[in-house]
């Protein structure tokens, strides 16, 4: 199965500037790219073409989580087409949003569409943040913050245009609201491709790290209004605007709508109580939920249960055994969009044995 990388970040993150350096490294790897843009004229395609190796595909006029459905589901068809007819050749993928898109439509796509799922493995999402500008970004945009929810890996950009303390309160930020996604410095596009390709972030497995910074963290409420929501975007944008809430954060007084929080326990879960409790909470707040992941121990089973989700999709399967010198134990991270937290982890106390 071809991966697929989705790079996205808010406008003028550097999304552009890595793809370039993906695209003109001697790294022998041949990749398609498929592009969305606002505009009649995609500008980026006269940064990034230089030869006619590189395969780019272009969506432009329209957000592509609006298009979804159609227009990605056709690029990614057509690609295929052409590489078993020959026209083409590309060995991965990679899909650069615009700046104003979630991703998480994106990598529902992955799921929903049959061809696809039987063609494509999506492999990560990874985020740009503008260290300069992500603060104001990150308060005043509800997309940014998915963004960063939705990252299997956050890339800081700009990182040199600000202040060690700065720099250190948004890592802080980020890390609140995504534990499970490494940060990395990274000018001008200069990343290691083994940190942008084959991370397998959307790979079923027993390793969950969670940033013990994060789980000590106290949290503070502060009151802020939010803007765009793409999440189930198939009407005019104008209309997708909504009004923001009482939110926490820690270490500075940030107001974010993405959040996230983490259920841990040395009890087993019993199964089917487990099952219906996850159902119930997937058909309530399954548009909330952007990532969630989980290492379960499950009575009656000597081994690690593992399971992921997107939305209200998600996917579960057996992990390695509980080694003799192991305490079997549950660690399950939820990151999502004005979640009720209390309800959510009070619900799977009641799921233990």
């Amino acid at each position: 199965m071809t991966p697929v990388t989705i790079l996205t970040g808010f406008l003028g993150s550097g999304k552009t500037t890595l793809l370039k350096r993906i695209l003109t490294e001697a790294h022998g790897m041949k990749i398609a790219v498929i592009e969305n843009e606002f505009g009649e004229e995609n500008i980026d395609n006269d940064i990034l073409v230089h030869d006619n190796a590189e395969q780019i595909v272009q969506m432009s006029n329209g957000c592509i989580c609006c298009t979804i459905r159609g227009d990605l589901v056709k690029a990614l068809s057509d690609l295929n087409s052409q590489r078993d007819a020959g026209a083409i050749q590309f060995d991965r993928v990679v899909i650069e949003t615009t700046g104003l898109a979630n991703p998480g439509p994106v990598a529902q796509t992955f799921f929903i569409d049959d061809e696809v799922a039987d063609t494509y493995r999506l492999d990560a999402i990874i985020t740009l943040v503008d260290a300069k500008h992500a603060q104001q970004q990150l308060d005043q945009h509800e997309v940014v913050q998915r963004q960063v929810g939705f990252a299997d890996r956050l890339f800081i950009t700009k990182a040199d245009l600000v202040t060690p303390e700065a720099l250190n309160d948004l890592k802080h930020r980020l890390a609140h609201m995504n534990p499970r996604a490494p940060q990395q410095e990274v000018d001008f596009g200069q990343a290691e491709l083994k940190q942008i390709f084959d991370l397998h972030g959307f790979n079923l497995n027993d390793k969950l790290d969670i940033d013990p910074e994060f789980l000590g963290a106290d949290d503070h409420a502060h009151d802020h209004g939010h803007d765009h929501d793409h999440s189930h975007c198939d009407h005019d944008h104008d209309q997708c605007a909504h009004e923001g809430h009482d939110h926490g954060h820690a270490h500075a007084h940030h107001d974010d709508a993405i959040k996230s929080f983490v259920f841990r326990s040395e009890k087993a879960f019993d199964p089917a109580k487990l099952e219906d409790f996850l159902g119930s909470i997937l058909q309530v707040y399954g548009e909330r939920l952007l990532r969630y992941k989980g290492v379960l121990n499950m009575r009656g089973i000597d081994r690690r249960v593992v399971f992921q989700g997107v939305h209200q999709m998600m996917g579960s399967d057996v992990g390695a055994k509980w080694q003799p010198d192991e305490t079997p134990n549950t660690k399950m991270v939820f990151i999502g969009a004005e979640l009720p937290k209390d309800i959510i982890l009070q619900g799977l106390e009641r799921c233990l044995v």
